[in-house]
């Protein structure tokens, strides 16, 4: 048999994510609830459903290999340039190609312990050298990110806002302090997966700046996790090297149109963020014996950011009006290592599911 490459020698044997088909294949019990993934029940737009019903039909065509018309509606849709947008496949794709582009074997990226576990596999992947720092009262800490990031010369720091797991978030203010202090030669991965449920969260977008990459998607406020398509948003220059390594047929003729057509569906958008803070206002609220145990020093974020991302509100502990997080059992954060291993562990363990479902 060929030989691997010795980093594929030397990469542990695991993923991400263990998701709900593998717990069904491996348990034989049927699931009660999908909370795991942040999954919209709420769905797509029926514009965005109807658009690519439509496109199925002429689905034996390859989809536009520029993912033209979709980059110039996200452009029009932000005022900015379509030379300033990049689709891939979600955002976890279109991470694996971000570090791609900055990360060779020695080099080092910074980020938080028990952080989205996605950018760490990647960075293993190309054999970069991760480095943490811990979450402080429950949150991805931006001066710790940066101090790290002095302190090992980090090319990348990867950072999460509204982050997840912990469904908290930083406001505008802090990110843009985190933005405008970063060391030379430092790139920032701002991963924005839920801005869409956090006002006052996302500093304005700045297309000026070679160091920082936005990453959005279509998979949650959207309701369209299943169809894969994502967008970063950056300088001309970071952009364009996209182009030289992604897989230019990776979003399918359906997703792009699907996608077109949900970026349209503003009125969809906006319900589903009211029905949001509905399910928030009627689900969160636990007894405060058992939200002071789960949470000592509560996180601070808006209930909508919790409850948007997965409305089986069974996954989330409510600790005050003002407190949620999207973490059911804190020992998930505390017990995660950077390669992601423990957080398996740990997320598929029988006494957290038994203790989920009381919820």
């Amino acid at each position: 048999m060929t030989s691997f490459t010795p980093l594929i020698d030397s990469l542990p044997s695991t993923v991400p994510f263990v998701g709900p088909e593998t717990l069904l294949r491996r348990s034989g019990i049927p699931l009660r609830a999908r909370i795991g993934a942040n999954e919209n029940v709420f769905g797509p737009s029926p514009e965005a459903i109807a658009a690519m019903q439509k496109a199925v039909l002429e689905s034996w065509k390859y989809g536009d290999p520029e993912v033209h018309d979709l980059r110039a509606a996200i452009a029009s849709h932000h005022g900015i340039g379509i030379e300033n947008v990049t689709v891939g496949e979600g955002i976890d794709g279109l991470l694996g190609i971000a570090v791609r582009l900055f990360v060779e074997p020695g080099v080092t990226v910074a980020s938080s312990l028990g952080a989205y576990p996605t950018c760490n596999f990647h960075v293993a992947g190309f054999g970069g050298r991760l480095v943490t720092t811990p979450y402080v009262n429950d949150r991805e800490d931006p001066s710790s990110l940066l101090d790290l990031a002095r302190k090992d010369n980090a090319r990348l720091i990867c950072f999460a806002n509204p982050d997840n797991p912990m469904g908290t978030c930083w406001e505008t203010g802090v990110v843009q302090d985190l933005i405008d202090n970063l060391p030379a030669g430092t790139m920032l991965m701002l991963d924005e997966a839920y801005h869409d449920f956090a006002k006052g969260a996302a500093p304005a977008l700045d297309m000026t700046n070679p160091n920082v990459l936005r990453f959005r998607t279509f998979s949650k406020a959207y309701g369209m996790a299943g169809v894969r398509v994502g967008y970063a948003l950056g300088h001309p220059r970071l952009i364009s090297a996209f182009d030289k390594i992604r897989n230019h047929f990776g979003v399918t003729r359906v997703g792009q149109s699907g996608a077109i057509a949900a970026l349209a569906d503003r009125d969809y958008l906006k319900g589903v963020q009211r029905r949001v803070v509905r399910l928030a206002k009627k689900f969160m609220p636990l007894p405060s014996s058992t939200a002071s145990a789960a949470f000592p020093h509560p996180p601070t974020s808006s209930p909508s950011i919790a409850a948007a991302t997965a409305p089986m509100p069974g996954k989330f502990w409510r600790a005050s009006p003002r407190t949620a997080s999207s973490c059911a059992c804190r020992a998930w954060h505390r017990s995660t290592d950077a390669s992601g291993s423990a957080w398996e562990r740990t997320k598929t363990s029988q006494p957290s599911k038994r203790r989920c479902r009381k919820l």
